[in-house]
C-alpha cells in the first residue's frame, strides 16, 4: 500500500450564475476550502453573447448596470452562506465577456487557482446548452484541476 496521494486545493474557482447547480458546487467548495483552509473564488461572469441570444442586441448602460446589480447581490448570498457556515474567505468576482473564457484561462490565470469547481446542469436544454458547453470548454482548456459537481440526490 503506497501513500495516499493528497492534492491540498488552496484557491478555488467556482462560476455562479444563480441556479441549484452553481449552490452545489459552491457548497461542495466550501468543504473542500475548510479542509485545506483555502480561498474560494465565486465568478459570476456576464457574458454578452448570451445577451444577444436572449434578443438584447446591444447591452446598454441600464442593462450592464443592473446585471452588475444583481452579480454582487447574488455573490453576497454566497459569502452570507459561507459566513453562517463558519467560512469566512470568499472573494467575489464580477467578470465582463466570454464565460468560457473567463472560467477557463483568465480567471484561473489572474488568481493562480488550482481547482475549478464546475455545477452540473440540469435545467432545461437552452440552459443546458450554455452550461455544458461551457462546461466541457473548462475541462478542456483550464490550466489546473477541474471537478464536475453531480447534482446531489435530495
Amino acid at each position: 500500500m503506497g501513500k495516499m496521494i493528497t492534492q491540498t486545493y488552496q484557491r478555488i474557482l467556482v462560476g455562479t450564475d444563480g441556479s441549484e447547480q452553481a449552490m452545489e458546487a459552491f457548497k461542495k467548495a466550501l468543504s473542500v476550502a475548510k479542509r485545506n483552509q483555502g480561498k474560494i473564488y465565486v465568478a459570476n461572469v456576464l457574458d454578452q453573447q448570451l445577451y444577444n441570444v436572449m434578443g438584447y442586441s446591444s447591452l446598454n448602460e441600464n442593462i450592464i448596470d443592473h446585471q452588475t446589480e444583481e452579480a454582487k447581490n447574488l455573490i453576497a448570498d454566497y459569502r452570507k452562506y459561507a459566513k453562517d457556515h463558519g467560512f469566512e474567505d470568499v472573494e467575489g468576482i464580477v467578470a465582463y465577456g466570454s464565460a468560457k473564457e473567463a472560467m477557463a484561462k483568465n480567471l484561473p490565470e489572474k488568481y493562480q487557482i488550482d481547482l475549478i469547481m464546475v455545477g452540473q446542469s440540469g435545467l432545461n436544454a437552452v440552459e443546458r446548452f450554455m452550461t455544458g458547453s461551457v462546461a466541457s470548454y473548462i475541462i478542456r482548456e483550464a490550466p489546473c484541476d477541474v471537478l464536475v459537481v453531480h447534482p446531489s440526490k435530495e
